[in-house]
């Protein structure tokens, strides 16, 4: 499955190689004469920036590119491109970088999931359990998002579409409420993993960032051990504003995993480097469209093929 499917309805795009190449390496003759000069480094440099890179990656990316031009290693367009390639998997693959999605030794695993309004949280959900059922697994939801009866709704409408078993409460009611009921019937019907929405948080609101906490205690003392992963869920269009929610919800929760969704309509993929820098966290899925199969289990090698060439 291609992770940078690029919508229908959306013109041809060039690829952050193809850019790169038109600017950066715009006079190949340089790199025959002797390496990279510093106005290729430079254009590197911002148009990595403007792929969302963000500034740390941005600048240990730049820094080795022109360590390897400097020893001769980079004197063709091919070294260039393997030396970002090299460069870019390095990156993900540094600090807590495993993208396996851990399931509890035994069941019912605790999944929570949470993000600002409009990440597409509740289309992630309904993708996992897709997913999840597709290996075998049976899943249950728990409609913790209150908030929104819109929300409550949606997810029902995804649990029927994926065969998963569904818990919801009234709109307004207690998030933490509904993740104990939550568990309590995933335990009571033996399911395999329980996957609990939380409400569209809005990363500046202490308030309800300490609402999240909550439902996170309540779900520790109904299940000790659980949730055993607590998904972040990022709109990969929203560029660095991704970073500053990423720094945030993992400063209030314990967060196991990052979800990019919305990559197959931007070609500022870097974004998910940028948040991987920023905390730590192993990127664990891609979102690559509307359906319930438009969902990719994260892979570096793969990930940064189609962000150089797609």
């Amino acid at each position: 499955m291609a992770l940078l499917k690029r919508r229908k309805d959306e013109a041809p795009r060039r690829s952050l190689w193809q850019r790169i190449k038109d600017v950066a390496l715009a006079d190949v003759t340089v790199l025959a004469r002797g390496g990279v000069d510093t106005g290729s480094l430079e254009s590197l440099e911002q148009l990595l920036l403007e792929a969302d890179f963000g500034v740390p990656v941005t600048v240990r990316l730049v820094d080795a590119v022109r360590q390897l031009a400097a020893r001769g290693a980079v004197r063709t367009p091919e070294q260039f491109q393997g030396a970002l390639r090299d460069g870019i998997v390095a990156a993900l693959r540094t600090g807590n970088a495993d993208p396996a999605f851990h399931l509890a030794p035994s069941a019912p695993t605790v999944v929570l999931v949470l993000g600002v309004n409009g990440a597409g949280k509740t289309t992630f959900i309904g993708k996992l359990s897709a997913r999840l059922g597709r290996e075998g697994k049976s899943v249950l939801v728990g409609a913790g998002d209150t908030f929104r009866a819109g929300a409550i709704d949606q997810l029902r409408l995804w649990a029927e579409r994926t065969g998963a078993a569904f818990v919801g409460g009234a709109p307004g009611g207690d998030p933490g409420a509904v993740a104990w009921q939550a568990i309590d019937a995933g335990v009571a019907r033996g399911v395999d993993v329980i996957v609990i929405d939380t409400a569209g948080r809005l990363h500046t609101s202490d308030a309800l960032m300490d609402e999240l906490r909550k439902v996170q205690r309540v779900v520790e003392k109904r299940l000790p051990g659980a949730p055993h992963e607590v998904l972040l869920v990022l709109d990969g269009t929203v560029g660095q504003n991704a970073v500053a929610q990423a720094r945030t919800f993992a400063a209030a929760v314990p967060v196991t995993g990052v979800v990019v969704t919305k990559l197959d309509g931007t070609a500022r993929g870097g974004v998910v480097l940028a948040v991987h820098e920023a905390i730590d966290v192993p990127v664990k899925f891609i979102g690559t469209g509307e359906q319930a199969g438009d969902l990719a289990p994260f892979d570096a090698d793969t990930f940064v093929r189609e962000l150089l060439d797609a």
